[in-house]
């Protein structure tokens, strides 16, 4: 829904503000599909209001579910053709996680992932942003099931579209609206750091994620353009502030490439670098999804990894993955039709 479009409408027809409160009501807690849902309202309004705005900015064009059932991959279509994926992981203990694309492509061309290769095409609004989620919520509905936290992961760059990315986690917020409490919200970035220095200055006690991916120049630069802009030291001063300022805990996310960014002398680096502050920095270690580049890291090497940073001191975990068999993982979102 169109909050603005909504207003506008109802400036026009000099409804009372009460009307706005319904129509939120009726979309983002009751996840309901059309105005004619909105019983408070006089009949003939509904139907002034179905012609004035659209109920939704985005048309679901496909919901597949994976095999093991864990993940939900959604692909819409924004009102000028535009398409974009959203993901819903079904965890083991009830959660459910809405992974929403903050653009449509991204421009950061880190290349190990399939979003990266796309380019950007544009920034998502914040209704497009927000409205993921309440779709997801909707398609949710039919199993009595409810969304417990949202994340900033999918397609783009968060930090490039912050205005529209901030307005939505306000949105999801509202109380009287979509209530989803911040510190269910995690925003995502590859290391733009004046959006991080901005989100350490915010009243929303959301959560933050670097994707790292690897902790020697070098090998960051090489597989993350980003890293020349921003490079990591410049990053974790950032990040530094981020702690200083708010006292929450940062994930540091670490995608892990066969003979790239997985010997030991890699886990010795990230522990160096992480080292400073072990209780508030927290390792997610990421198995790689096939986009044709590279080859993941097996098990074995995985859970060495994983040793030698345990071994050093620092919280780390292997992260779930959900969704691999329909292009629904991380790095995996293109907008392409799932393998069969």
């Amino acid at each position: 829904m169109n909050r603005e479009a909504l207003t506008q409408f109802l400036h026009r027809e000099e409804q009372p503000a009460y009307r706005y409160k319904q129509a939120l009501q009726a979309f983002c807690v009751e996840h309901q599909s059309s105005w004619e849902s909105i019983t408070p309202w006089p009949k003939a309004l509904r139907e002034r209001a179905a012609k004035a705005v659209p109920w939704d900015t985005l048309t679901l064009r496909l919901a597949q579910e994976s095999m093991k059932q864990d993940a939900v991959k959604f692909l819409f279509a924004c009102t000028d053709g535009v398409l974009i994926e959203t993901v819903l992981m079904r965890h083991e203990d009830k959660r459910n996680t809405v992974c929403i694309s903050s653009q449509a492509g991204c421009p950061m061309g880190c290349t190990f992932c399939a979003t990266g290769a796309m380019g950007l095409t544009r920034n998502l609004t914040a209704d497009e942003l927000f409205e993921q989620v309440v779709q997801v919520a909707r398609w949710l509905d039919t199993s009595s099931c409810h969304v417990t936290n949202v994340v900033y992961m999918g397609m783009g760059e968060p930090m490039h579209n912050y205005d529209a990315v901030m307005t939505s986690v306000r949105m999801l917020n509202e109380q009287g609206g979509f209530n989803l409490g911040a510190r269910h919200i995690s925003i995502s970035t590859c290391g733009i750091t004046p959006g991080i220095q901005k989100l350490a200055k915010e009243p929303e006690q959301v959560n933050l994620a670097i994707s790292l991916h690897a902790a020697m120049p070098d090998i960051r630069t090489r597989i993350m353009p980003v890293n020349r802009a921003y490079p990591i030291d410049v990053l974790m001063r950032a990040v530094r502030t981020y702690v200083q300022k708010t006292n929450r805990r940062v994930m540091f996310e670490y995608l892990l490439l066969q003979n790239i960014n997985d010997s030991e002398e890699d886990a010795q680096c990230l522990a160096d670098l992480l080292s400073e502050n072990p209780k508030l920095y927290h390792v997610n270690l990421i198995k790689y999804h096939d986009t044709q580049v590279y080859t993941a890291s097996g098990r074995d090497r995985r859970t060495q990894f994983l040793s030698r940073l345990h071994k050093r001191g620092i919280s780390a975990t292997i992260r779930q993955s959900f969704g691999e068999d329909i292009l629904a993982a991380c790095g995996q979102l293109a907008c392409l039709e799932p393998h069969h």
